[in-house]
Parts: C-alpha cells; structure tokens; sequence
C-alpha cells in the first residue's frame, strides 16, 4: 500500500501543476478576448472575479451536499480574515496595474518570490538553502529579462503595488498554514473561504470597476459571445482556485510563485502563436534563463528535502553520550531474572 502512495505522489503533484498551469494560461487568454478592446470589452476585472468565486462556490455547494468532500470546522473570524487578504490582494493587483506601467507591474509581481521567502522566515521560521536562493535569482531575472520594458513609478502606484505584493503574499502563505492548522484538504478550504470572497466581491466589485474604468456594469451591453466567455472564464477559474490551493497545500507558496513563473513563459509563447505578438530576441533570452531558473530550483528543492531526510534519520539513529550513560546505568541495575521460576538472582 505505501509502495503505490509513493508511486502515485509524483503523478499527482505533477497532475496538480498541470492543472494550475493549464487553466491559468486558459484564463488568461479567455481574458484576453473577454476585455480587450478587440474583443468584447468588458473592463470589470473585479466583478468577473466575483462571478469566478460564485461559480467555485456552488461546486463546493453541490460537492459538499452530494458528499464528495467533507465539510471540517475553521473559525470564522480566520476565514474572514483571509478573505479580506485575498481580496486586498485582487484589488491591489487590479489598481497596481491601473496606476504603473506594465514594466513596473512586472517588477513588482517579480518581488513576491523574495517577499514570501522573507514573510515565511518572519512568520515560520522557515530557511532556505544557498542553492534554493540562487535558483530564486536566476528565474527573476529570466522573468524580468523576458516581461520587464518601460519602468515608470509614482507614488499612487507605488503604494498599491506594496499592497498587492505583500497581501497575495501572505494570502498565498495562509493558504499552506491554514491547510496544516486544521488538516484540512485544499478543496474543503476554498469552499469555505470562496463564498465569502464571492459575496464581498460582488457587492464592492462594480464599485471599484467604475473606480478604475469610469463604467458601470449595468451598463454593458451582453451579447451571447460575451456570456459564453465570461462562462468560460468561470469555468476555468473553479481548475485555477482548487490547483492553487492543491500546490500551495503539497508544496509550498515559494514554489508556487517560483514555477507560476512557468505561465508567463506559456503566456508568451501563446501571445506569439495565436495573437501575433512580438516576439524578440530579448524574449526568447528571458524565457530561457527563467526556464533553467525553475530547473535549478526543482533540483534545489530536491536536494534540500533529502539532506533535510538525512539529517532526520542521523538524529534519530544516533545517541547522545547521556543516553548512552543513562541505558548503561540503567541495564547495570536491572536484576536478572531466571526465565523458567520467573525468580530474581541477585
């Protein structure tokens, strides 16, 4: 039996990332064609991320009623508190990228790799290798060669992107805290949190639309091409939420954030097969070195977790002087006794 846990582990990991990396890439491109101006224009980011929560929500609904997955209790007050993390963090990104240039954008969702690596320092005590933190620096600069170009800050911009930066941060680090803290599986917690986020998002969502576009949604004209994407979106958007959670649960938020990075690389290379986007030199060069970034990183991981294994099963095989004093004295004064009469012979 635990021969084909251990069999099926990498498949599911693998399966999980998958997932992740293929709804995500599909979002963004069903995204694309939604709010682009060449396609159906619909500028209201926050409120399409309500509707993704509110369709998450009711599978969740219909799983935990048809008893696919069981429902385990977490306190309010912490679900409430990292909706409104994860929340910050959706309006953060969605104003980061109002207010600064996309080269700024870019630098900013950069420095979530380094920024989790410290917050879980500060909050779990958590280290990491030499070779995990060069890793780290080979895929942001693959990443920041191949997306940043124009670099412009203001102070407005530069405010909201702290904001959007620190809580996807500490969103992305409760998710894997919350998981451990109440063993709880990562499609349990997303159904508790995701109607929470569905509900605040739905009601400030146009809000903060008319904020950033000057449109209010009431206002747009639907037609059937845009409802069928927008449906599409949420489909896609229910893969992305449970894998998100799957991965950050199995692994941990730096990994999430180190091969996320994989996206971006997907996401360009579909921009230039399907949408004609330009693709430089400078490009291919970013994409390459981010790629053995990742490499590097996986092999990092790896080489961590089996000293972390070797070190454990050292310390747990290996006995301290006083341990060995103590068993010593302790089999010197233990009589022994005759097996047959069970009598003691001193």
């Amino acid at each position: 039996m635990m021969d084909n846990e251990k069999k099926v582990s990498p498949v599911s990991d693998v399966g999980a990332w998958a997932m992740n990396v293929v709804s995500s890439v599909g979002i963004i491109m069903a995204n694309k064609q939604l709010m682009s101006s060449h396609g159906y224009a619909f500028s209201f980011a926050t409120t399409l991320t309500g509707f993704h929560f509110a369709v998450t929500a009711l599978v969740g609904l219909v799983s935990n009623a048809t008893g696919f997955s069981a429902s385990k209790h977490v306190p309010m007050w912490e679900l409430l508190w990292f909706s409104i993390v994860a929340n910050m963090s959706i309006t953060g990104m969605n104003l980061s990228l109002m207010f600064n240039s996309v080269g700024f954008y870019q630098i900013s969702k950069l420095s979530m790799i380094p920024v989790v690596c410290v917050m879980e320092w500060i909050l779990h005590n958590k280290r990491y290798s030499r070779e995990v933190k060069m890793s780290v620096v080979v895929v942001v600069i693959g990443v920041g060669v191949c997306t940043v170009t124009d670099v412009k800050v203001n102070a407005k911009g530069f405010i909201c992107a702290c904001v959007a930066v620190l809580s996807t941060s500490l969103q992305q680090i409760t998710i894997g805290s919350l998981q451990k803290k109440y063993s709880i599986g990562s499609f349990e917690l997303l159904s508790k949190t995701a109607p929470i986020q569905a509900v605040s998002l739905l009601l400030f969502g146009p809000f903060i639309d008319y904020f950033l576009s000057g449109k209010f949604i009431i206002y747009y004209q639907m037609s059937s091409g845009a409802i069928l994407f927008i449906l599409l979106s949420c489909s896609l958007a229910v893969f992305c939420n449970v894998s998100q959670y799957l991965c950050i649960g199995r692994f941990s938020a730096v990994s999430f954030q180190v091969l996320g990075h994989m996206k971006t690389v997907c996401v360009l290379t579909l921009g230039w097969l399907l949408f004609d986007s330009a693709m430089t030199m400078k490009n291919i060069m970013g994409m390459f070195i981010a790629v053995l970034g990742m490499i590097i990183y996986s092999w990092a991981v790896e080489l961590e977790k089996q000293s972390n294994i070797k070190a454990h099963s050292h310390s747990k095989n290996s006995l301290t002087e006083e341990e060995i004093r103590l068993l010593k004295d302790g089999l010197q004064n233990i009589p022994v006794k005759d097996v047959e009469l069970g009598e003691s012979k001193e």
